[in-house]
């Protein structure tokens, strides 16, 4: 019997290959350079107006890196969008406060992509944020959220997402079942996307499963809700006894419901336009 792993590398030689990644310093903070990796089409080119997603990776602001989403970003540019994975700075060792550097690294990578659209090949109203966990935070954050700018940002340009794709995301920081309330304390509303739902906020799909242990299905379920009042679409998936991170194609994660959510964010941005066609990501048999 092929194993999983093997099943997975095979079917991804099948698709059409994206681009080597290519790095750009997007900002610097203090001595520190902060980067973003960048995923393009196979048949990319400087002059094209292709949708693109950001990627946040998670770790409770404390921990992981940008390449959480690697897999997530091949695929996507097989499908011809333009990704691109976030390096942001993470609350010190010791540091009981608020995720302030996430949120302003989070939206001056969003203002440097929509800055270089022109060159990076990109339609600057189809610039999504996609992220998982604390990730899911920022990307929603981008998506939802006034202030908490970067001094140093131009703030002449937007950072807002006009898409969301949140793999159980703890976008909501309030007392109620939120996550985080104890770093943001009184000022969660300042980092809560959760308590910052307007009628100009941009389509969401949100994966969640239902024996996470850090984000209720309320919480989810409320979200989706006062989205839906607003006026704003908010599609949320439910994925039964699966507990933080089983989107994750390695470790912590399950092979199929990567494919599953994956296949599903698939489809919420061809609903959008920002993709043709069926998914071509081919989901091995199961074991």
């Amino acid at each position: 019997m092929l194993s999983r792993s093997f099943l997975f590398l095979f079917f991804l030689a099948l698709t059409v290959s994206a681009g080597e990644p290519i790095t750009h310093t997007y900002k610097k903070a203090g001595d520190r350079e902060l980067k973003l990796s960048i995923v393009n089409p196979p048949d990319w080119k400087s002059s094209d107006q292709r949708p693109a997603m950001v990627f946040f990776h998670g770790g409770g602001w404390v921990g992981g890196g940008p390449t959480q989403f690697t897999q997530h970003s091949e695929y996507l540019a097989t499908r011809g969008m333009v990704c691109i994975q976030v390096e942001y700075r993470l609350i010190a060792k010791g540091d009981n406060g608020p995720p302030i550097d996430c949120v302003h690294d989070a939206k001056s990578a969003m203002r440097w992509v929509r800055g270089h659209a022109g060159e990076l090949g990109i339609d600057p109203k189809r610039i999504g944020a996609g992220g998982g966990s604390a990730g899911g935070h920022l990307a929603a954050f981008v998506g939802m959220v006034e202030g908490l700018d970067d001094p140093q940002d131009d703030v002449k340009i937007s950072p807002r997402a006009n898409a969301l794709v949140l793999f159980n995301p703890v976008f909501d920081n309030g007392p109620d079942q939120g996550w985080g309330y104890a770093r943001v304390g009184e000022r969660f509303k300042e980092f809560s996307p959760a308590h910052n739902i307007s009628a100009d906020d941009p389509p969401a799909i949100i994966f969640l499963g239902t024996q996470d242990k850090l984000i209720p299905v309320a919480v989810v379920e409320r979200f989706k809700a006062n989205m839906e009042k607003a006026g704003v679409r908010c599609e949320a998936i439910f994925y039964e006894g699966q507990g933080h991170g089983f989107f994750n194609p390695g470790k912590g994660g399950k092979m199929q419901f990567y494919y599953e959510t994956l296949m599903a964010a698939d489809k919420f941005l061809a609903s959008l336009g920002w993709l043709k066609g069926e998914p071509t990501l081919q989901k091995p048999a199961e074991q």
